[in-house]
C-alpha cells in the first residue's frame, strides 16, 4: 500500500504536485487548483498542531472509519465536505496568494511532515482521532492522491 513512509512514493507524489498548474481543472468538487494546494498545506498544518479544526461527526466510530479509509483498498468518496476551518472554497481555509509560492509551501510541508513523528507529537486527526506514524503517513499519501486525482494530476 502506498504511503509517504516509502521514499519512492514520496518522490512520485511530489512530482505529481509539480504537474498542477493554475489552469488545471477539477474533475469534481468546488476548489480550484490553487485552493487545493492551500487546502493540502492546511491539512498538514492541522497535523502539526498549527491549525485547529472542529471534530467531524460521523455515524461510524473514528477507529473503524480509520481502518476502512486508510487500510482497505477503496477509493475515497468524492464531494465529501471538508472541515470549515480548512475549506478554501467557502470557509476559513488559508487564502491562496502566489501559485508557485503556495506549491512550494505544500512541498515544504510534505517534506517536514515526512521528518516528523506525529504519533510522538500527539497529533489528532479530526475524523480518525489518534493515529500511529504509519497511519499518518498513509493518510497523507491518500489525501494528496485524492486531491491530485481531483485535478487529473
Amino acid at each position: 500500500m502506498k504511503s509517504l513512509s516509502d521514499p519512492q512514493h514520496r518522490v512520485a507524489i511530489v512530482e505529481r504536485i509539480k504537474t498542477v498548474h493554475p489552469e488545471s481543472r477539477a474533475v469534481w468538487g468546488r476548489m480550484n487548483a490553487h485552493q487545493m494546494l492551500c487546502h493540502c498545506t492546511d491539512a498538514f498544518r492541522v497535523a502539526f498542531g498549527e491549525k485547529t479544526v472542529s471534530p467531524a461527526p460521523w455515524p461510524i466510530p473514528g477507529r473503524l472509519l480509520k481502518l476502512g479509509a486508510l487500510w482497505f483498498p477503496v477509493a475515497w468518496p468524492k464531494n465529501v465536505a471538508t472541515r470549515p476551518e480548512i475549506d478554501q472554497a467557502g470557509g476559513a481555509g488559508t487564502n491562496p496568494t502566489d501559485f508557485t509560492l503556495d506549491r512550494r509551501k505544500l512541498i515544504g510541508s510534505l517534506d517536514r511532515f515526512c521528518r516528523t513523528d506525529l504519533e510522538l507529537a500527539g497529533a489528532v486527526h479530526p475524523i480518525f482521532g489518534s493515529m500511529s506514524s504509519a497511519d499518518w503517513k498513509r493518510w497523507a499519501w491518500l489525501h494528496l492522491d485524492h486531491h491530485l486525482r481531483q485535478f487529473g494530476c
